[in-house]
């Protein structure tokens, strides 16, 4: 029986054979998990906000319009929208669905949350994948600490992972394991910054938007890690202090190639992506994005990108 396309439960067949494992080729289904869901109603962000790392308690009523207008970008680009949907109430940032999962060329691997308020999120995610027929390779267990912003796919057998405060050499070692001998897995040393209560995933300072292009914050790159990008021939366009620190400029997800997802108030970033010849498209953050301390990135898990049709000129 037809469903609509926000309750999609097709049948994933040959996942290997079908997705693409980048950052940038055109998304053609991924999983969100409604704002409504995970705030509840205003007298609940009143009281916990605070105890879950938000940075002052969002508008309720604000919120679900912002994340309708989000969800309608995606509505518009013919992307298939699985929305999340769980038995047990989860917190404030489970809209932020990538932390939970991997996706890997042969199916899903589940995450390790650092903070306690977030320790269902993957469980949660397994179970929906499971229905949606998405493979379940794996799971970051024990001691190991691992969440999604913090790995990056560059292509389909290269992939970095950040060693910080979400993510730990245990959890690290464990995704190699999943991931298999294949796939490179360089691992990149993120700075102390302003310390563990600090929410900064590689995804804070990276975000590829082609095969050769990537939007980055040098001042929080490690040398080694800048170089290796660049060794790869990626030309890095910069984000300006100001609009990585108060909106997230670094924060962007890449729709296809070129074509990228950036909130608004970063005007000097939108510039500078548009001059690399990318089509930039905005959405308003202020209650679903700045107060969680999450971007497009992380408000999405892509499930299946499609490989692009590129011109041969």
């Amino acid at each position: 029986m037809a469903t609509r396309q926000e309750d999609s439960a097709s049948t994933f067949e040959a996942f290997e054979e079908v997705s693409r494992f980048n950052e940038y080729d055109p998304i053609r289904r991924l999983v969100l998990y409604r704002v409504s869901d995970a705030y509840r109603d205003q007298a609940f962000l009143d009281t916990v906000w605070e105890t879950q790392e938000f940075t002052a308690a969002p508008n309720f009523d604000e919120a679900v319009d912002e994340y309708d207008h989000f969800v309608d970008v995606f509505r518009k680009q013919g992307i298939q929208i699985d929305i999340m949907r769980s038995e047990e109430e989860l917190g404030l940032a489970a809209i932020y669905v990538r932390d939970s999962v991997i996706m890997a060329p042969r199916g899903a691997i589940l995450c390790n949350m650092k903070n306690t308020y977030r320790d269902s999120e993957p469980a949660a995610a397994g179970d929906f994948l499971k229905r949606l027929d998405v493979p379940i390779v794996g799971a970051i267990s024990g001691k190991g600490t691992l969440e999604g912003g913090d790995f990056v796919w560059f292509d389909e057998v290269t992939c970095a992972v950040a060693q910080g405060y979400r993510t730990n050499a245990d959890g690290i070692s464990q995704l190699k394991h999943h991931l298999g001998p294949r796939v490179h897995v360089e691992v990149v040393p993120l700075p102390h910054h302003r310390g563990p209560a600090e929410c900064l995933h590689l995804m804070s300072i990276i975000s590829p938007l082609d095969a050769d292009l990537a939007l980055a914050y040098s001042p929080l790159m490690s040398v080694a890690f800048r170089d290796w990008l660049i060794d790869r021939d990626i030309e890095l366009v910069g984000v300006p202090d100001e609009e990585f620190e108060t909106t997230m400029g670094c924060n962007v997800l890449a729709l296809a190639p070129r074509k990228c997802l950036v909130m608004e108030g970063n005007s000097v970033t939108r510039s500078r992506l548009e001059g690399a010849g990318c089509e930039v498209i905005s959405y308003k953050g202020e209650e679903i994005s700045i107060k969680g301390a999450g971007g497009p990135t992380c408000l999405t898990r892509p499930l299946l990108r499609h490989a692009s049709c590129r011109s041969s000129a």
